[in-house]
């Protein structure tokens, strides 16, 4: 079994299909398609793994040089990737990618989530006025129209600022709306907030490691019909800093991953209330390795289970 590291070097160039799918060796044409997933309050179909622009991303978002930035987008399209996940608290993310996507032609095929979160220090009430702002900055930085997903960031004064997004909803400015969270003390106000309102997605943190959704918030997004999107499934560092060293297991060849990033990644969009994975990179082949794991089989219960209790004995 090949790590992460002789794994990419193999995706390199024309060898990336055959890595991404062995029956290219038999003559066919294009890799398996990707595995999508429905936006419950819609039908629409994602790809499971999508980008995120937080971290690495944002960091080289606000250098001189994005030419890494750009090889990452057009990667993610040319591989069947849609969903793109950024915020104005990214840093320049936000804007980078609108004008990278704007270069690439990218504008239109994307599925754009941003957020929004005007909500000042001290936890006071969000100025309607610059919530509204923000989101017209938005617009701009990103240049689609509709656009397709708000999300109220980190909770932040949901009834002013989801408000405000309901609105434009009904305007037919953005397609779905949402909120975000990955401050364990929110958690409960999440749980709240999706009984009591009628939600398209939310954002949260989940990986093989921090399964604490799975209690109660994934069972409430299934039974309320929304979407989910997940942020940091490999832990931010946390997972590669636990399995440095380590030999992926033989038997992740049964669910067709190749390396550590899909492995982490089957297991989080092999729950059923997971829409799409949206980990953050800055490294083209990062971004093909990632999608490779919506690709082929995904582990069923028992195998999840093999999977938490390897991880664990690491």
């Amino acid at each position: 079994m090949i790590n992460r590291r002789e794994y990419l070097k193999l995706s390199l160039g024309a060898g990336i299909a055959l890595a991404l799918d062995p029956r290219m060796a038999l003559g066919k044409e294009a890799p398996t398609p990707l595995i999508t997933r429905a936006i419950p309050s819609s039908g629409e179909l994602l790809p499971a793994v999508g980008l995120g622009s937080s971290a690495t991303f944002s960091r080289l978002a606000g250098s001189d040089d994005t030419a890494a930035l750009r090889a990452v987008l057009k990667a993610m399209h040319d591989h069947g990737g849609t969903v793109f996940d950024t915020a104005p608290a990214y840093g320049a993310s936000e804007a980078v990618a609108g004008s990278l996507a704007r270069e690439l032609g990218l504008t239109e095929k994307l599925f754009w989530a941003t957020k929004l979160n005007v909500v000042p220090r001290g936890g006071e009430s969000a100025d309607e006025a610059a919530a509204r702002a923000q989101i017209e900055t938005s617009f701009e930085r990103i240049g689609k129209r509709p656009l397709d997903l708000i999300q109220v960031h980190n909770m932040g004064d949901v009834p002013t600022q989801l408000g405000v997004l309901k609105e434009l909803k009904a305007e037919n400015r953005i397609r779905y709306v949402g909120v975000t969270t990955t401050i364990p003390n929110q958690y409960e106000q999440l749980e709240q907030l999706l009984k009591a309102e009628r939600l398209d997605f939310i954002g949260i943190d989940y990986a093989i490691d921090n399964r604490v959704m799975e209690e109660r918030v994934f069972p409430l997004a299934r039974e309320r019909g929304v979407g989910v999107l997940v942020y940091a499934p490999f832990g931010r560092t946390r997972l590669w800093e636990r399995v440095r060293g380590q030999q992926l297991p033989e038997w992740a060849a049964e669910f067709g991953a190749a390396t550590w990033g899909q492995f982490f990644l089957k297991f989080v969009i092999s729950h059923p209330a997971v829409t799409v994975a949206t980990p953050a990179t800055s490294q083209a082949r990062h971004m093909i390795d990632n999608l490779g794991a919506a690709r082929g089989a995904l582990p069923d219960e028992a195998m999840r289970k093999r999977m938490i209790a390897h991880v664990e004995a690491i």
